[in-house]
């Protein structure tokens, strides 16, 4: 008997996590001898909240989920930005061998994608200063180190969960709860606590709005910390937080003014893109929680666009097999996949195709990079395409 409610690495594996009725065409497929190669297509129609773009990820999951079974599949690299009504992942095979997978690999890339594009989103919105995923609170722990990795590709500088940030083979990165200066009972002896017994390269950020002003905390912290203080946190609640820039002004003024100027402000909170633009200019980094780990997922579909060679699909998709194809100023052409591009046709640009080989007859044939490889990639996409969130 299982004490929580998860699936298991293999009752993946065994499709146990499917929708019923994609066992359910299995069993009729097979009990009726049809035995048909199909080409599927995954492509979502529309992104959440009317954004215009997204940053596909989760690819390395699939690969995984899919590895050993008779199919190829291709894939666009993970991290790549992508677009509406152009396929991210194709999967040529016999249905009946990859139907019961279609549950688990849209969830895969749908909440791993849309996870990736709020952080990249986040990450624009704040001028490419630091932010953080502070985010797995809001969501179920089993999926942990997926949000994590997710915010951590789609652009947040490091994330709070232990396990997340170990299994993408970085450091987990926080500062103090209110619960450490509660329990201590002063917040001067916290930060002088945490000063003791953190080890040298954890950055000494105080948190300064438990009990008094954030600016008078700010100052405590200071005094008692001098030049070890790295930054202060401001983490003020939604009752007392009223004009939340003028407070993060006000600390950043008697910081200065007393010589603190290489105290950096911290600021976390509900925060999402939209305050992070209000306050971007006042404050140094972020900590971002739900609006990155709670994002709403891409609603990515699997469609059959080809039935043993002969294009057919339902009503609503377009039949057939594809490219796209981007140019290095960012445009993006989707075509028939027998017609080959060389040059953009807006820019006359070199261009080059997105959806390669991931999977050859159940093989893993593509490279799949690290967290910080794709991470990398994700940013030299939004600053080289000027990504916008408008």
């Amino acid at each position: 008997m299982r004490e929580f409610y998860i699936a298991h690495e293999d009752d993946i594996r065994a499709g146990k996590t499917t929708d019923v009725y994609f066992i359910r065409t299995k069993k009729i497929l097979e009990e009726k001898g049809i035995h048909k190669k199909v080409f599927a297509d995954v492509s979502t129609t529309s992104l959440p909240n009317g954004w215009k773009w997204g940053v596909l990820a989760g690819i390395e999951e699939v690969a995984k989920l899919l590895e050993g079974l008779p199919v190829n599949v291709y894939a666009m690299p993970e991290g790549t930005i992508f677009h509406p009504y152009e396929p991210v992942l194709q999967i040529e095979g016999y249905y009946e061998e990859f139907g019961i997978y279609e549950t688990a690999l849209l969830g895969m890339l749908s909440q791993a994608s849309g996870i990736a594009t709020a952080a990249l989103r986040v990450k624009i919105a704040a001028n490419f200063k630091p932010v953080y995923s502070f985010g797995i609170r809001h969501m179920h722990p089993a999926i942990a180190p997926m949000i994590d990795r997710s915010a951590f590709i789609g652009g947040c500088d490091g994330v709070s969960g232990v396990l997340g940030a170990e299994m993408i083979g970085e450091k987990p990165v926080g500062t103090m709860p209110h619960a450490l200066i509660i329990t201590v009972g002063d917040q001067v002896k916290a930060w002088k606590y945490y000063d003791e017994v953190m080890p040298p390269e954890v950055p000494r950020t105080a948190l300064v709005d438990t009990f008094y002003d954030e600016k008078f905390e700010a100052l405590m912290a200071a005094e008692a910390l001098g030049e070890r203080l790295n930054a202060v946190r401001l983490d003020t609640p939604g009752s007392r937080r009223g004009n939340f820039r003028r407070i993060i002004e006000e600390v950043r003024w008697e910081l200065d003014l007393r010589g603190y100027d290489w105290v950096k402000i911290f600021v976390s909170g509900g925060l999402n893109e939209d305050s992070i633009r209000e306050i971007v200019d006042v404050a140094d980094a972020f900590g971002v929680g739900g609006s990155i780990a709670s994002a709403k997922p891409i609603d990515f579909s699997l469609d059959i666009v080809e039935v043993e060679g002969r294009p057919i699909t339902k009503r609503g998709k377009l039949s057939g097999r594809k490219q796209i194809y981007r140019c290095e100023n960012g445009h993006y052409h989707r075509v028939p996949a027998d017609k080959k591009l060389e040059h953009c046709p807006v820019c006359g640009a070199k261009v080059e195709p997105l959806l390669k080989p991931l999977i050859e007859n159940g093989e893993i044939v593509a490279e799949l990079p690290k967290a910080r490889e794709i991470r990398e990639y994700v940013l030299e996409q939004a600053k080289k395409f000027n990504l916008a969130l408008d």
